[in-house]
């Protein structure tokens, strides 16, 4: 299971939906994601190799406010 942004990514749902998990991002945001990583938005989370996961997490912590600073 991926963990991101203190927030478990379910290993069975694509990059799409399964970063719409964290609170804060929508689709829309997530297909934004995945595209600046290089990362195709039907990949299941179990899939993504360990530079797509820091790749990801990077561009989040970087440019968006999620989970406890929007709470």
């Amino acid at each position: 299971m991926a963990r991101i942004a203190g927030v478990d990514i379910p290993d069975n749902k694509r990059g799409e939906i399964g970063l719409t998990y964290i609170f804060g991002i929508g689709r829309k945001r997530a297909q934004y994601i995945l595209t600046t990583a290089g990362v195709n938005w039907d990949k299941k989370v179990k899939e993504w190799n360990d530079e797509e996961s820091n790749a990801i997490r990077a561009i989040i912590s970087e440019k968006f406010r999620i989970e406890g600073v929007l709470k």
